[in-house]
């Protein structure tokens, strides 16, 4: 299959073995409207691949995603959008293509992974992280909730307690903590990154894929569910807060460099 209408995005192939990597490295892969709308589409492509069985997600330079573009937040903010039922719809592809894709999905968390780049880390079915990286979900830190799978994921992998505590938050948990307490599945030092998701790859790329497949398949069912009775309500409360005044606040401290003062509203 061909990748070349992509532009956010790039790719690259070892054998069965397709690397998606996400390629703002100069914005730290923060995710604009370009970049989100080719993830809404990028793991159906990917599941459609006849020349790949093993897929990896993981970001160029030094951070796998920093999360919202601030320019895209800041226009969001002054009302400078578009539908957000759009955007809606773009957030549901994501997290559903990626959990519908038969193939097994590795994230290689080279860098930090911020919101959406936490979520969608999370939401694969491997997630192998170099030991300096931090996971967060600071979407209340902007006034915002976080509907883009992270208030769903995060209580699945670590129970509601600790869950809770990261996204009311917005507090970060290193790679190690985070292997610990299972929100990853390994945490290895940074130099090893490469060389380990390689050779984890290519073990899989060597396996019975049917079976792979299946067996994703199966064990997806429970999150599939879930997602689809619940994620429309997080979306949707996503949405309402880009219009209430601590969304505006937040995003105006972040510009003038000061804590925000919320209120409430």
């Amino acid at each position: 299959m061909n990748f070349e209408h992509y532009e956010a995005l790039a790719f690259e192939r070892d054998g069965r073995i397709l690397t998606i990597r996400m390629n703002r490295p100069d914005d730290l892969n923060a995710v604009g409207p370009a970049l989100h709308e080719e993830m809404a589409r990028v793991f159906f492509d990917a599941a459609d691949d006849p020349d790949s069985d093993v897929i990896i997600l993981t970001g160029s330079g030094g951070a796998f995603c920093a999360g919202g573009d601030f320019d895209w937040l800041e226009d969001q903010a002054a009302g400078r959008r578009e539908p957000f039922v759009n955007e809606a719809k773009s957030m549901r592809r994501i997290v559903m293509g990626l959990l519908d894709c038969a193939k097994p999905v590795i994230a290689k968390v080279n860098g930090d992974a911020i919101g959406f780049g936490a979520s969608i880390a999370l939401l694969c079915d491997i997630v192998i992280a170099a030991d300096h990286v931090r996971f967060a979900d600071p979407h209340v830190k902007l006034g915002l909730v976080a509907g883009d799978g992270g208030a769903l994921i995060w209580p699945q992998l670590i129970g509601f307690g600790k869950a809770k505590h990261y996204l009311l938050t917005g507090d970060a948990i290193g790679a190690v903590d985070a292997e610990r307490c299972n929100l990853i599945s390994f945490v290895v030092p940074a130099a090893e990154l490469d060389d380990y998701v390689a050779k984890y790859a290519a073990r899989l790329a060597r396996g019975a894929q049917s079976a792979i497949r299946y067996t994703k398949s199966v064990t997806n069912i429970a999150l599939r569910q879930l997602f689809s009775s619940v994620f429309e309500a997080g979306v949707a409360y996503e949405g309402l807060a880009t219009y209430t005044a601590d969304f505006g606040e937040a995003v105006s401290a972040v510009r003038q460099k000061r804590h925000p003062s919320f209120t409430g509203r």
